[in-house]
């Protein structure tokens, strides 16, 4: 693609631009099906996209249009806000389902839109060069192969707190495990009615700190029968050595990544689990979406529960709650009925102090966690 084409896209994109503002809905539909006007243009200035702009004059027609033709709803402007973040500003009577309209809506439910192209992106707009927009994350945090590649760092932070560290791209740490986790009480809520014969079945994927492995352990002062762990990172499985987890009584270690097990005849000589629980570090919306499959085929009844970190886009407001309603729709077709407890995690201590955790949290800094909770449908 030469100088000239790109030029031209661009001005088709300032063409849109303009004809948003103006509220021209047969030019917008000429612009995006006829023209083939990029929806992913943005304004110079503000780096607002034409979904950006329309959200602003609280139009859902435009909305809808834009939508329709694939206009990127995660797209972050010069201030790292997206268009149901503008929509959410509002706040008012008179444009009610601008937010759900781009955080909730089907079009957007799909997991090849998933993770968002431009999420964290800060830049002021595409340049004439950046015309393709995908996910350029290749640390630990963003790829599973450098995660399980990267050397971890278990420690105590300023506060006594137990924390595990991962090195981002070989020079900055950032915390990917660590005890705020047990303020969620999961496991609680996992129990919460369960009815067996007396034998616990649990299976949990990730160790991480061991936070949730240690309540399932401890939790009624009775630990499960059968007790699933699958982690593949080695520094984490020495961690877990080093511990005396290989040697406690109804634990079976599984070393290697969850797909290496989903067709373990291990796992399925067990006879279904009671409780199912994942919470895997550097993997996306795809594979999160893969294990709900799974998961219901290892569910011992009806009765059993499943849950899962639902940490995803958790820096966002917005992203946040387009991956809650993505997996809530995902897991019904699937036969999974979910329920959410909202969970407090103002960022203090039981002295009132705040910042305890510090920059090692940016993994989740919303107030609010939602967990979720599924069983099978009747």
């Amino acid at each position: 693609m030469d100088d000239r084409e790109i030029s031209q896209i661009i001005e088709m994109g300032s063409h849109l631009f303009a004809a948003v503002e103006r509220q021209d809905q047969e030019a917008v539909r000429y612009l995006l099906t006829v023209e083939n006007a990029p929806t992913w243009y943005q304004e110079p200035e503000s780096g607002w996209t034409a979904l950006h702009l329309a959200a602003s004059l609280e139009n859902s027609e435009l909305i809808s249009i834009l939508l329709d033709n694939s206009a990127l709803w995660n797209a972050v402007d010069a201030c790292g806000y997206n268009a149901g973040d503008v929509a959410l500003s509002l706040n008012n009577e008179k444009f009610p389902n601008a937010p759900s309209d781009i955080q909730a809506d089907p079009r957007c439910r799909h997991s090849d839109r998933i993770p968002p192209a431009t999420l964290g992106s800060k830049s002021r707009g595409p340049s004439e060069s950046q015309l393709i927009l995908k996910s350029s994350e290749d640390s630990s945090a963003g790829s599973p192969s450098k995660f399980l590649a990267s050397r971890l760092r278990f420690t105590k932070d300023n506060n006594g707190q137990e924390i595990c560290l991962a090195s981002l791209n070989g020079s900055e740490e950032v915390g990917v495990m660590m005890g705020w986790e047990s303020v969620l009480e999961t496991v609680k809520e996992l129990y919460r009615g369960l009815e067996t014969d007396g034998s616990i079945h649990v299976l949990n994927i990730g160790f991480g700190l061991g936070i949730i492995d240690t309540i399932f352990q401890t939790y009624n002062s009775s630990p499960p029968t059968k007790h699933f762990i699958i982690e593949p990172h080695p520094d984490v499985l020495a961690h877990m050595r080093e511990n005396g987890w290989y040697e406690k009584p109804g634990v079976k270690i599984l070393e290697g990544k969850w797909q290496d097990f989903t067709e373990s005849e291990e796992l399925y000589a067990v006879g279904g689990f009671d409780i199912i629980y994942t919470d895997t570090f550097s993997e996306d919306y795809s594979d999160l979406l893969e294990f709900f499959e799974h998961a219901t085929g290892l569910l011992r009844d009806q009765n059993s529960r499943f849950s899962f970190f639902n940490g995803l886009g958790a820096t966002n407001a917005t992203f946040y709650d387009v991956y809650t309603n993505l997996a809530e729709m995902h897991l019904s077709e699937i036969g999974l009925l979910t329920r959410w407890t909202d969970v407090d995690l103002t960022d203090s201590n039981e002295n009132g102090e705040t910042d305890v955790w510090g920059k090692t949290r940016v993994y989740f800094n919303l107030p609010i966690y939602r967990m979720p909770i599924c069983q099978m449908m009747q």
